[in-house]
């Protein structure tokens, strides 16, 4: 298995030429009354933008995987949208189906950003050369992933994953997901103050701040009385668990097949 560290440091110079976003929650947005659905490839670098903004929003979604090579929710999609594309989102809440990140993203901010989006549409292109840049950079360094099906068993309850697109640790746990194409509910855990920058030790050593400056950081501090991600929960085995190499280890020995 992969040194996680060495996953991390990949993540975290993919996460600097994105200018760290998706680390911080800019609108903490009532949740809608249906979750927003993301057919979504990990190492997409047009789907990246999109989740930047669910943590941006402090939006959950159900995230569906849809590697290449994937047979799980592909199909599923050229059935909702008609195409083989991604990212495709789907709002229950209001019958939307969109394609294209940049409408996508622009959706997002007028549905429930308030429109906030649509000063910055300019800066778009830049914005997905970035996140192209991004995805080559792990490509070269050898950290993509998250991009090819690898066989796996279905669970019958969706995971549950607090995340946030930043986070160099939950990266690899997403992308774990993806290739074994598990669907999951994320759980947007974007830091909402500046006291919450930086690694759980640094951060409460230094500030000693609120742990729980937004919703699901709040929903962890309770219930697990930390703050930190990927913290997943797998409703089908009783697990509950954080740190990243221990939940990669679990995903491949409870769902992966060998080939």
């Amino acid at each position: 298995m992969p040194d996680t560290r060495i996953d991390a440091l990949i993540n975290v110079f993919s996460g600097t030429l994105r200018l760290w976003r998706g680390a911080m929650v800019y609108q903490q947005t009532p949740p809608p009354p249906q979750l927003l659905k993301l057919y979504d490839i990990e190492a997409c670098p047009y789907c990246r933008l999109v989740r930047e903004v669910l943590s941006e929003l402090d939006l959950d979604a159900v995230i569906l995987p849809c590697p290449k090579n994937g047979t799980r929710y592909r199909n599923e999609a050229i059935r909702v949208g008609g195409k083989a594309q991604f990212p495709l989102l789907v709002d229950d809440n209001t019958g939307r189906v969109i394609y294209e990140s940049g409408d996508i993203v622009d959706y997002l901010y007028a549905q429930y950003g308030r429109g906030r989006r649509r000063r910055w549409r300019m800066l778009h292109p830049l914005a997905v050369i970035s996140s192209q840049a991004a995805s080559l950079l792990m490509l070269r360094l050898g950290g993509m992933t998250g991009l090819r099906a690898r066989p796996s068993r279905a669970p019958q309850t969706l995971l549950e994953l607090y995340s946030f697109e930043a986070s160099p640790f939950s990266k690899p746990v997403r992308a774990r997901l993806c290739e074994l194409e598990l669907a999951y509910r994320l759980r947007s855990t974007a830091k909402a103050h500046w006291r919450d920058i930086g690694p759980p030790s640094f951060r409460d050593q230094l500030f000693k701040g609120e742990k729980g400056t937004s919703r699901n950081r709040r929903w962890l501090a309770e219930h697990t009385g930390q703050v930190q991600v990927p913290y997943l929960i797998d409703a089908n085995t009783g697990t509950a668990m954080y740190e990243s190499a221990a939940i990669l280890r679990y995903l491949d020995r409870t769902y992966a097949v060998s080939a």
